[in-house]
């Protein structure tokens, strides 16, 4: 399975983004999609998760503010990122899981500063 992150850039606080995060490959397998965040300097932490039956759950510090979505293909996913905070400033990366499975994708970068 090959991921290709993408939407990352530049805005301000309270500004929105849309990543997405698109699979190629072996993408039957595919049962859950996630997205992960890093900031300079911390640990790579979870940021939300869909099933295949589009069941969804999101990381408490982004409640509210961030949806997880995925397209009707199912090999696409998306993180809708509304009110954004200057901590949400890091690299997101996409990961799907599955049997036997577990791939992450490169990072995009979400920068939030005015």
């Amino acid at each position: 399975v090959q991921l290709q992150a993408s939407g990352g850039g530049l805005v301000p606080p309270g500004g929105s983004l849309r990543l997405s995060c698109a699979a190629s490959g072996s993408i039957d397998s595919i049962r859950t999609m996630h997205w992960y965040r890093q900031a300079p300097g911390n640990q790579r932490e979870w940021v939300a998760s869909i099933t295949g039956a589009g069941i969804t759950d999101v990381a408490t510090s982004v409640k509210g503010r961030f949806t997880i979505s995925r397209g009707d293909a199912k090999s696409t996913m998306y993180l809708q990122m509304n009110s954004l905070k200057s901590e949400d400033t890091a690299v997101y990366y996409c990961r799907v899981t599955g049997p036997r499975l577990n791939y992450w994708g490169q990072g995009t970068e979400v920068t939030v500063s005015s």
